[in-house]
């Protein structure tokens, strides 16, 4: 079995520098190969591709724009009425995954609407999202870059977000059919939200396009105290033959470096 690579999500770890071409340095001397963040557009678009090349870290993942933040948005891909500025979010995060040669991008499904509720909204919601993803899936096949869908928890870290498990990602993939938008498996929101882990890594495997791990319930990091065993979790991830980047996405303890040490002993026990 091939031991499994991890990527920094430099939108959580290296905070403690302020600029992510820094962190990208950070990471590579930290012994990171690859790097992932959630939103990179309030930096210098240069700056980035100096660190990246200079490092000769990959970037792996970045997110379409989250809308208008202060207005409550987080994603619009399946919130009515956003259809036109969902695609000029995707034409910017195009701009950058060609500028860093990025090949993932997270298609960001978005919130509720405000005092909408969620069985009323869910079936609209839904034909929009895949509207969306069938739309984006045809834009990124020509570039060679794969759309990715995460379900975020709707029980502890945003109760209005539309997408919220994998089996209804899952349901959603089979409605676009297209093979380059998969599944995006952030351990953390599954766990919160089914639970049952070893069945649906097994059961939805054929379409995880990506994987992020962090402790329940802390979103700290892997080894922290909590929920999961990641030594078991990782195990089965390399049983099943997962070729992709591991997204550390969690919250630091402490300093970024001295948390760092799960992956030492990862590596150590996977020789």
């Amino acid at each position: 079995m091939a031991p499994l690579r991890f990527c920094a999500n430099i939108s959580w770890l290296f905070t403690e520098l302020p600029d992510f071409s820094q962190r990208i340095y950070a990471a590579a001397s930290a012994g990171f190969q690859a790097v992932e963040a959630a939103w990179l557009y309030d930096c210098d678009l240069p700056e980035l591709q100096r660190a990246r090349e200079a490092t000769g870290v990959e970037v792996v993942l970045i997110n379409t724009p989250p809308g208008d933040v202060k207005g409550g948005d987080l994603g619009l891909g399946a919130v009515p009425g956003r259809e036109a500025e969902f695609r000029q979010g995707l034409d910017l995060a195009l701009k950058y995954a060609r500028a860093l040669d990025c090949k993932r991008i997270h298609l960001m499904a978005g919130r509720l609407p405000v005092g909408s509720h969620r069985m009323a909204v869910a079936k609209e919601m839904e034909a929009i999202f895949v509207q969306n993803l069938t739309y984006a899936a045809d834009i990124l096949s020509k570039e060679g870059i794969t759309g990715l869908i995460e379900p975020i928890n709707t029980r502890i870290t945003d109760p209005r977000y539309f997408l919220d498990s994998p089996h209804q990602a899952a349901a959603i993939l089979e409605k676009v059919r297209k093979p380059n938008i998969k599944l995006q498996m952030d351990v953390f929101h599954w766990q919160i939200m089914d639970g049952n882990l070893t069945q649906n890594i097994h059961k939805y495997f054929p379409i995880i396009g990506h994987v992020q791990v962090a402790q329940v319930p802390g979103r700290n990091e892997p080894d922290s105290g909590g929920e999961l065993s990641y030594s078991y979790l990782l195990k089965t991830l390399e049983e099943h033959g997962y070729q992709g980047y591991i997204g550390c996405e969690y919250k630091p303890r402490g300093s970024t470096k001295e948390g760092l040490g799960w992956i030492k002993d990862y590596c150590t026990h996977s020789q």
